[in-house]
């Protein structure tokens, strides 16, 4: 059984930093293209970062120079580091692990909230 478990959500002032997790289990990170995507209330779900398994990224146009990923492939982790955070940025963070159509695997989402 696949579980993506995020963590490191919660509520912090703009200006302010958080550093969300995904620890995987049931599958090897390694060989997958990680990612995180957000959904603010009444919008569709984003890309904000993806990290191929050769460990190239891509960033949404939005959280460029604010926001890194990186991943841990031996703790089967991804990490998203978000600096300058900015109330646009309040959503529901999803971390996602694709390697095939078969192979699509989401998270529960963690709530980062952004304001003063």
């Amino acid at each position: 059984q696949v579980q993506l478990v995020e963590s490191g959500g919660g509520s912090v002032q703009p200006g302010g930093s958080l550093r969300l997790s995904c620890s995987a289990s049931g599958i090897t990170i390694g060989i997958y293209r990680m990612g995180w995507y957000r959904q603010a209330p009444g919008k569709q779900r984003e890309l904000v970062a993806d990290i191929t398994n050769g460990g190239s990224t891509n960033y949404a146009d939005s959280v460029k120079g604010r926001f890194t990923i990186s991943r841990d492939n031996a703790k089967n982790t991804v990490y998203l580091q978000m600096n300058s955070l900015k109330p646009e940025d309040t959503a529901v963070y999803y971390c996602n692990a694709f390697r095939t159509a078969n192979r699509d695997y989401w998270g529960q989402g963690t709530q980062v909230t952004v304001s003063s």
